[in-house]
């Protein structure tokens, strides 16, 4: 089963996403902090992480690097009201292969991590 991550320092989008996303199948951990998220990133593995990029503490540029560190493998997805081409760019540089902007386009989250899902199932990257 795929293992997504959400990681969002806004209780109500952690919420909301998780509730999505296990609607549609999938196994979804939440973490309101980087932190948080490292934590259960090394327990459980997932597949694929949402994360904020603007939080408090780690920032989610910062987790980004730490995530891809532990697994490059990871499907990192950003998410975040900041559309600063600076910080779009860095997250590519260390690895994040998408950037969706907030509010939040349901469907545009949907398709992203859904086509990762299918990629993954078609090509055996699951646990």
């Amino acid at each position: 089963m795929i293992k997504i991550l959400i990681v969002d320092d806004e209780v109500d989008v952690c919420s909301f996403a998780k509730s999505f996303f296990e609607m549609r199948g999938l196994k979804v951990y939440s973490a309101l902090s980087g932190i948080e998220a490292l934590n259960i990133f090394l327990k459980e593995r997932p597949n694929i992480v949402l994360i904020d990029v603007k939080m408090k503490g780690m920032d989610g540029v910062t987790l980004l690097k730490q995530i891809k560190s532990i697994d490059k493998d990871c499907e990192a997805i950003m998410v975040s009201a900041i559309g600063d081409m600076n910080v779009i760019e860095e997250a590519r540089r260390y690895g994040a292969k998408d950037y969706i902007t907030k509010p939040l386009v349901l469907e545009e989250l949907e398709k992203t991590v859904l086509e990762k899902v299918k990629w993954m199932e078609t090509h055996k990257k699951t646990i």
